[in-house]
């Protein structure tokens, strides 16, 4: 019998502690995202779920902890640094520049790394509908639309680790399923997917791993193997 693969370890988070002025969100979070590996992030509202990815991107400084992205600490940088090292989000909301173009913003995405047409072949491969609409304006585009186009953006930082926040929020059946699709296939690829996920149906679809949130703290991670809908560690931990 050929040994057992390990998954490569790209992201690890160990007693991260943050939040906003006074108050402390986040409580000594121990975290891990592998290549090729989607984890989903679930939990109830208000438990620091986006605030432990601003935190990861240095949107929101760290108090105490480390992140790590293959062995390069993350921690102490400037948000605009953190990334070169190979990080990149998609908040809630898209944050696209509306006024721009779908090519511009795919451009303002990939000033990181150089704006390699090979990179923005990548993407346009993956979303071929925003191929359709380079020259159309990003605020006239569908929600799926500017969903595709925020997660591409991100794409052209040529990411070791995705974070994505609800991508799938607020969207018709047919652009969730398209999106989910591309998801999938950046985990062939082996790019390392952390997801904030509700849906218990699409965590069942999509993750490899699910790490729940409680109170600014992972109280317990399981592999997504062996769970099903009415699995009682969804209803405690996320209610449904």
């Amino acid at each position: 019998m050929p040994p057992c693969r390990r998954p490569i370890l790209a992201l690890e988070v160990t007693g991260l502690t943050a939040g906003y002025g006074p108050v402390t969100v986040l409580h000594g979070v121990d975290f891990r995202a592998e290549a090729g590996r989607i984890t989903c992030l679930m939990g109830r509202n208000g438990v620091g779920k986006s605030t432990f990815l601003k935190c990861l991107m240095g949107l929101v400084p760290a108090t105490s902890g480390t992140i790590r992205l293959d062995g390069t600490a993350l921690q102490d940088l400037p948000a605009h640094r953190v990334p070169r090292h190979g990080l990149a989000y998609v908040p809630q909301g898209r944050r696209l520049f509306g006024p721009l173009t779908v090519a511009e913003n795919l451009a303002v995405g990939g000033l990181v790394r150089g704006n390699h047409r090979a990179v923005l072949d990548h993407v346009l491969t993956l979303f071929p509908r925003l191929r359709e609409r380079l020259t159309q304006t990003a605020e006239t585009l569908s929600g799926g639309e500017q969903q595709m186009l925020a997660i591409a953006r991100a794409l052209c930082l040529e990411p070791k680790v995705l974070l994505l926040d609800e991508p799938t929020e607020g969207l018709q059946p047919s652009m969730i399923t398209l999106i989910q699709e591309a998801i999938l296939t950046l985990e062939a690829q082996g790019v390392a997917v952390v997801l904030v996920e509700q849906r218990v149906d699409a965590v069942l679809k999509l993750a490899d791993r699910v790490a729940f949130m409680v109170a600014g703290q992972i109280r317990e991670t399981r592999d997504v193997k062996g769970l099903t809908g009415d699995d009682p560690v969804f209803r405690t931990y996320v209610g449904v």
